[in-house]
């Protein structure tokens, strides 16, 4: 399902950008009173290609983003971005939630809507068109994103699996 050889190595020498996509607030009703408990979505990017997501969960919504921040950090992809849009058009699914991705011309916008939204600005797209079908979970969604994002083929290597001379196509 995942692309191929697209994981990130190390974040060292990359700025990252945490955006929050959703919060969870769950309650546990002891004798003692009740005790609240914060999952947090995160998603992270360079706005130059490369994304992640994560989950953190803890007593605190501050602690809770920063876990989601760590954990998003050890799960990069790298995304090919082609003049602010995606190189194909891509559908991917995660449990109940289906994604679908148009490239679109300079100037078009993001047209996408909730956890799409931050997945695909963390990467760095800027015109692209999408739609979302089947369920609105935005922990569905961030996942069905991602992976439609890591399954796109960069088009030079495209090429050159199928044996263009990509010097004949640059050089006329």
């Amino acid at each position: 399902m995942a692309g191929i050889n697209n994981k990130v190595k190390s974040t060292n020498d990359l700025e990252l950008k945490d955006r929050l996509v959703a919060i969870n607030r769950t309650t546990k009703v002891t004798k003692g009173g009740r005790t609240f408990t914060f999952a947090a979505m995160v998603v992270v990017g360079n706005e130059d290609g490369i994304v992640g997501w994560g989950l953190g969960k803890a007593g605190e919504v501050t602690t809770a983003i920063a876990k989601g921040v760590e954990a998003a950090k050890k799960n990069l992809v790298k995304v090919p971005v082609y003049k602010g849009t995606i190189p194909h058009e891509q559908t991917a699914r995660f449990s109940g939630a289906e994604v679908f991705l148009k490239p679109a011309v300079t100037g078009t916008g993001l047209k996408a809507g909730g956890a799409m939204r931050a997945v695909l600005e963390s990467v760095g797209v800027t015109d692209v068109l999408a739609k979302s079908k089947g369920s609105s979970n935005p922990h569905n969604l961030v996942k069905a994103t991602i992976n439609a994002l890591s399954e796109l083929r960069d088009p030079i290597t495209v090429a050159q699996n199928r044996g263009v001379n990509l010097e004949k196509v640059f050089n006329g």
